[in-house]
């Protein structure tokens, strides 16, 4: 199976593919896909659809994921955020109906790093780890592996993590993180 994860923006969005057989995970491409930021918004809209059709075209994956809106201060971003996510999943659905899977923020970091509050660096360090990649273009580039990974973790369901109660516990658990520790634990010594 061959995931095309994106990390939505409207000036700039992440992609990346991975592709699963079997437990294995191997990576296939990641970057990212910058809109006329010139433009006046609204003609950024097409431009936004069209380089969404562009990626389907040229990698024809089996699913898609992306992360859900995150809550942002300034409601003029927002706005031009779920313009630009609406604009791609407009591209989306003309051929992936019922194969479009959407994650948390938290959910993603977590099943990547182990830790739902991670910062970008470590999610990095991970990914980099795992795939060994040696710089990302930009966050969104990293965000939008990290989504494609917690898609592939998950098979394409989105499971709500229980919670215990307790407070963070120190043990990895069930996320990339987890199965790497030893190595990043080798990288850093």
């Amino acid at each position: 199976m061959i995931v095309l994860a994106i990390d939505p923006g409207s000036v700039t969005a992440g992609f990346a593919l991975l592709q699963k057989e079997g437990r294995k995970i191997q990576y296939i491409d990641s970057g990212i896909m910058k809109f006329r930021s010139q433009d006046d918004f609204m003609h950024r809209v097409k431009d936004i659809y069209d380089q969404t059709m562009n990626l389907l075209d040229q990698y024809s994956p089996d699913e898609i994921a992306l992360e859900s809106l995150i809550f942002v201060k300034s409601p003029t971003s927002l706005m031009k955020l779920a313009q630009a996510r609406g604009a791609m999943l407009a591209a989306l659905t003309q051929k992936y109906q019922g194969k479009i899977f959407e994650y948390s923020p938290n959910l993603v970091k977590s099943s990547v790093s182990g830790h739902g509050h991670a910062d970008k660096e470590g999610i990095q360090k991970v990914l980099k780890q795992y795939l060994g990649i040696e710089e990302f273009k930009t966050h969104d580039e990293s965000d939008a592996l990290a989504i494609a990974f917690c898609h592939l973790l998950h098979e394409g369901t989105i499971k709500i993590p229980k919670t215990s109660g307790r407070k963070n516990s120190k043990k990895a658990g069930n996320s990339l993180a987890g199965a790497l520790a030893h190595k990043i634990k080798e990288s850093v010594s």
